[in-house]
């Protein structure tokens, strides 16, 4: 596709696309598509009929860009609201619709006014979840949903020192990727991811905790608020760059698969390792290589469909800069860019005043602007400030009289008086 004919898609319509070309080519078949995404079969035709006459840009909503006919005007909205806030504060959205409209005659739905509040945050007239636990079936195809998550535990007991195992599970097929890490963070995780992606290619969606390296525990900004965007960790910020989506699990329960296979991989694992006599990281990755082939042709299954919905990685896309750290960061007047206490000249000219800095995998650091990396040098001293040159004045130059002039002898106020005492 050319690049002015280019469009952005959100991850939901990348789905759409991904499964959509599956069909066209004849490697899914139609009642599949209805299962995966959810949509009637009738949706489907359609949408197959339209990315084969118009490409990727069927794909996209004809209303997108456009006013909803059925939206409500916005002054009534804030009306509504101030009415709300006035009188029916401790109302609950279905009891405060009818008396907009027994008493201030504006008719509205309950469910309306219930996301008009739930977007102000008002929701105490909401009930609390129950906590419930009920058996998922699993999902019918490979790269549809994986589990990931990463075990601190003491991998080669008291032959090493403790470490994380980061684990990736199908949820189809139970097959299992894994690498061991000094610690549970950004980097490894990506990481382990791009080796994951290299080896399967990129799943649909990827189902994790709300660990701080998955989910931001940041609050939004206000900009953030204003935009109507959550605050993005760094891993979760390469996932959506790369099309997969990303489901945080609100419980260990919740992504069961993952959690049973530490608890057998903390059994049976750590046994083969003792045997084995691994007692490093770089011992124990260099196992899992013969490892997990072994364990997954034992204990995978066979996925409920036979496609395998992985995607494979896009032609030209850099990896190595979609899996990497990135920072805001300013650009100042005289070209020098400042980043986790160091300074940095950058040589080329550019008109901006922000760049993006991004902390690669190999421990490299670049400087970009518009998908370019710019040329850099790190300062390691800053330059002396120069002194101000010293004022000439203008005129003749005046010393200081010395200790013996005549003048220091010259009493203000007094009159010399001659030997007798008497003032002439």
């Amino acid at each position: 596709m050319a690049r002015e004919d280019r469009i952005i898609m959100s991850v939901k319509e990348l789905r759409r696309l991904h499964v959509i070309q599956q069909v066209l080519e004849r490697k899914m078949k139609q009642v599949q598509a209805v299962e995966v995404l959810g949509l009637t079969d009738r949706q489907v035709r359609r949408i197959v009929r339209r990315v084969r006459a118009e490409g990727d840009r069927g794909l996209i909503h004809r209303g997108r860009g456009k006013r909803s006919n059925r939206q409500i005007d916005p002054r009534t909205k804030a009306k509504v609201l101030g009415l709300y806030e006035k009188w029916y504060g401790d109302f609950g959205p279905t009891l405060a619709a009818e008396k907009l409209r027994e008493r201030d005659g504006i008719t509205l739905s309950d469910e309306t006014l219930r996301l008009w509040l739930g977007e102000r945050g008002i929701d105490h007239f909401r009930r609390r979840k129950r906590p419930h636990r009920r058996w998922r079936e699993r999902k019918a195809h490979a790269g549809e949903l994986i589990q990931m998550d990463g075990s601190h535990h003491a991998w080669f007991e008291e032959r090493g020192s403790a470490c994380v195992l980061m684990a990736y599970i199908d949820d189809a097929s139970s097959r299992v990727f894994a690498r061991f890490y000094e610690y549970e963070g950004t980097l490894p995780a990506m990481d382990s991811w791009k080796r994951y992606v290299k080896r399967y290619g990129l799943p649909l969606a990827v189902y994790a905790d709300k660990h701080s390296t998955y989910k931001s525990p940041a609050e939004p900004t206000v900009e953030e608020q204003l935009q109507g965007v959550k605050p993005q960790s760094q891993f979760e910020r390469s996932l959506l760059e790369l099309g997969i989506e990303m489901i945080h699990a609100h419980s260990p329960q919740a992504k069961g698969r993952v959690e049973r296979l530490f608890k057998t991989f903390q059994d049976r694992l750590i046994k083969e390792m003792r045997l084995a006599g691994v007692a490093t990281i770089e011992e124990g990755n260099r196992f899992l290589g013969g490892y997990l082939p072994i364990y997954n042709r034992r204990f995978s299954v066979k996925a409920a469909q036979a496609a395998d919905l992985h995607r494979l990685i896009p032609p030209g896309l850099d990896l190595n800069g979609v899996l990497c750290i990135k920072t805001l960061r300013a650009l100042r007047n005289d070209f020098t860019v400042a980043h986790n206490g160091g300074l940095y000249q950058v040589h080329d000219n550019v008109r901006t005043s922000r760049v993006v800095v991004q902390e690669r995998l190999d421990g490299t650091m670049r400087i970009m602007h518009q998908g370019r990396s710019l040329r850099y040098e790190p300062i390691l001293s800053r330059p002396p400030k120069s002194l101000p040159a010293p004022k000439v004045r203008s005129g003749p130059v005046q010393s200081r009289p010395g200790p013996d002039h005549p003048w220091r002898d010259f009493r203000f106020g007094r009159r010399e008086k001659d030997s007798s005492g008497a003032t002439p």
